[in-house]
């Protein structure tokens, strides 16, 4: 159930979670070992990857019949911990558990150019329904306005993250990382980005060639959405964290591919201005681009034995 829970994204495939596992519950803990001060310097992604490792446990509990009861931040119950979960009862796993559960190991990031052909609206249905299932929502930018307004943002927060020493300190550390259980690799990156590009990924492969065919752009009208909770603060990011999940889950069953744009997310002042183009009530916690792709690597998973807190 630990090799599931850590199937979950994080940023640069850094997999900051632990578990220290007691006779009646198991303990989901930040890794400090793994944050990233440049890059996250509140620790917001961490806890939405944090999130994001608790709904594949609870999906994981659920498959072997179990329903888990939940606790977020607990306090002073579990000092340190992110959440706590417990044995809440056995109940047989649903229809839609299990469909999430069967596509666990094939949920990928694609940072790769997607082909040009439409998510259909049902799709689009399908996903903003799971991010609700966690009481979260999910924003689909349809309006040409407001897409190129993100634009934008993703293009002044990539600008202004790569001309910070500390930023690229850290993305190359993690690019460059042993390949044995952390990181993301050369065949994991995608292509480098080009002038002609209109959403701008990381550039997770400095130095190396990725064939691109000559001015191909990425696809032309990805499905872009804005993850976001109703608040801001540690709760909504690991309920934020959860409903990223289940919304990239979902996507996967449907045959969609993802990646992050989360740039506009990490540079304060340009995630404001987000906050502000998308009515000034929501808290945006991620951006993703959805589309049809073609397949792509796993990335290494951090064995389970060293994911566990001594008791």
């Amino acid at each position: 159930m630990l090799a599931t829970a850590s199937l979950a994204p994080s940023v640069h495939n850094s997999q900051p979670w632990r578990f220290l596992v007691r006779p009646d519950r198991i303990e989901l803990h930040p890794d400090p070992d793994r944050a990233l001060p440049a890059t996250d310097p509140g620790g917001r992604e961490l806890r939405l990857s944090c999130g994001a490792a608790l709904l594949n446990l609870r999906l994981a509990l659920r498959g072997r019949g179990i329903r888990p009861l939940t606790s977020l931040l607990p306090g002073a119950d579990a000092p340190g911990a992110l959440a706590v979960v417990r044995f809440g009862s056995a109940r047989p796993p649903d229809a839609d558990d299990l469909a999430l559960l069967a596509v666990m190991r094939t949920r990928r990031t694609n940072r790769r150019p997607f082909v040009d052909a439409a998510v259909p609206i049902a799709h689009r249905a399908l996903l903003t329904r799971a991010a609700d299932a966690e009481r979260s929502w999910l924003h689909v930018v349809d309006d040409r306005a407001e897409r190129a307004k993100l634009q934008q943002l993703v293009r002044r927060a990539h600008r202004e993250q790569a001309a910070d020493p500390a930023v690229l300190a850290e993305l190359r550390a993690w690019t460059d990382r042993r390949p044995d259980d952390a990181g993301v690799g050369v065949d994991s990156a995608g292509p480098h980005s080009e002038a002609q590009d209109e959403w701008v990924l990381r550039d997770y492969a400095p130095g190396t060639t990725h064939e691109r065919r000559p001015g191909k752009d990425y696809e032309s009208d990805p499905l872009v959405v804005v993850l976001c909770s109703f608040y801001d603060g540690p709760l909504a990011e690991l309920l934020a964290g959860q409903a990223m999940q289940r919304v990239l889950l979902t996507a996967t069953t449907l045959g969609l591919s993802a990646s992050f744009l989360s740039q506009p997310i990490e540079v304060p002042h340009v995630r404001e201005e987000l906050r502000r183009v998308l009515g000034g009530t929501l808290a945006p916690q991620t951006l993703l681009r959805l589309g049809f792709g073609s397949p792509v690597p796993a990335t290494p998973r951090r064995p389970v034995a060293d994911l566990l807190i001594a008791p």
